[in-house]
């Protein structure tokens, strides 16, 4: 079974977030590894953003259900973007068979934009 999720935010948003909030509302979206790579590009960080909103609703739950930090996406040296699950969004993960999310990520000057596609045992 194939589902699906797809998100797209801002860029100014988050930058003012970050402005008016800084580390609070950083720490709160960001796991560490995400703050040290992408802190300093705010495109990557609404991305990011996106990305997280995708996965939960390819999982079928809300920021209410899911910790923002328990996904975590990072790139791989290529750019490939990659996720990793943790808490309340593994075990989702595990309830639904989770087998693979790929992730795709794509930002303009003034959007970011993700889609996340997860195939599970149905």
């Amino acid at each position: 079974m194939y589902r699906i999720g797809t998100d797209i935010i801002e860029i100014p948003r988050i930058k003012k977030a970050i402005e008016h909030r800084g580390d609070i509302f950083l720490r709160r979206v960001y796991t560490n590894r995400e703050i040290e790579r992408y802190r300093a590009r705010p495109s990557s960080l609404a991305a990011r953003f996106a990305a997280k909103e995708a996965v939960m609703k390819a999982l079928g739950q809300g920021m209410f259900a899911i910790g923002w930090r328990d996904i975590e996406v990072l790139s791989e040296p290529d750019g490939q973007p990659t996720v990793h699950l943790r808490g309340r969004a593994e075990l989702r993960a595990n309830q639904l068979g989770l087998k693979t999310l790929a992730l795709s990520l794509s930002h303009s000057r003034d959007y970011a934009v993700a889609v996340a596609l997860a195939v599970t045992d149905g």
